[in-house]
């Protein structure tokens, strides 16, 4: 993680090449204040300013901390949130040039789009940590709604369909120390203002963004801060133990319960089933082809035509 900090230091003219030799001699506050004052320089098309004008939070979002580019957001907001910082805390960049997707899967995330990841310190089991993923999913689907784009269904685990196809996915990660978690980081991107011709050829037919949509441009910075909002309330659900209100909200927008699926388990362990529903812990239930009920905690989700 300190490499990555590192090296967008450097591409900010904040270190020479010469100095990265002397990192491991850096006292680690003074490495960590240059980062947040970069995080705090003005940026072009994310502004803090206009993020916060008018939100309506009251713990998500206090600290924002805005990049031009870096490798992916997640490992910033690790950084961040190693070094203390407030509950709630958004690190945001305007591009992304190795983020990652589940499985770890590599991601290029150009101008155009969302890319932020939120820093929470919550008291919570390991077991409660796929609520989180589906609570964000929730958080971005209203978001969408909220902008008046209908036919948005959330795929288990982690991806916001509209239509069928991709426009955000989710990436939740925990930090822990002794079997305890001390922080979650919650990554979120969303393809706002891409066009088709932003996405790969794999990835045609299977991923959009806003613009496509529905012809026509969004401000991020709206955005942003609705996503804000709406992943407070969901998150205050959270903490005050009303999973079942949250996994209500997700089951209402469920593009994957009631389809047949390919499970992907790891170590290259697979089946067909027909996914019955989500129970109280987040899990998948799926019903395999000889009757059984299996809970899937883990692992990919192929929709099946």
């Amino acid at each position: 993680m300190r490499d990555e900090i590192s090296k967008l230091l450097e591409k900010e003219g904040i270190l020479s090449k010469e100095s990265l030799k002397e990192l491991s001699q850096l006292d680690i506050h003074k490495f960590f204040d240059n980062v947040k004052e970069l995080g705090e320089e003005k940026t072009e098309h994310i502004q803090k300013e206009k993020i916060t004008k008018d939100l309506n939070t009251s713990f998500i979002g206090k600290e924002i901390y805005i990049f031009k580019e870096v490798m992916s957001t997640n490992t910033v907001a690790k950084f961040f949130a190693e070094n203390k910082v407030s509950d709630g805390t958004v690190i945001i960049s305007e591009k992304q040039t190795n983020a990652k997707g589940r499985s770890g899967k590599p991601w290029d995330s150009p101008l155009g789009g969302v890319w932020l990841s939120i820093i929470l310190n919550p008291r919570i089991d390991y077991s409660k940590l796929p609520m989180i993923t589906l609570a964000t999913g929730v958080a971005v689907a209203k978001t969408l709604e909220r902008l008046g784009i209908e036919d948005v269904e959330i795929k288990w685990p982690n991806d916001v369909l509209i239509n069928g196809e991709k426009v955000s996915g989710i990436l939740t990660e925990a930090i822990a120390k002794f079997n305890t978690i001390e922080s979650i980081i919650v990554g979120v991107g969303l393809d706002v203002n891409l066009d088709l011709s932003d996405f790969s050829d794999d990835l045609q037919g299977k991923i959009t963004s806003l613009k496509v949509i529905t012809g026509k441009e969004f401000d991020e910075n709206d955005i942003i801060r609705t996503f804000l909002e709406e992943f407070e309330k969901i998150c205050k659900l959270f903490i005050d133990g009303e999973y079942e209100n949250v996994l209500n909200q997700w089951r209402k927008r469920s593009y994957t319960i009631g389809k047949i699926v390919e499970v992907r388990k790891p170590y290259n362990k697979t089946y067909d089933g027909y996914v019955t529903g989500i129970n109280k812990e987040g899990a998948l239930i799926v019903e395999k082809i000889d009757g059984t009920l299996e809970k899937v905690v883990s692992g990919e989700c192929i929709i099946k035509n």
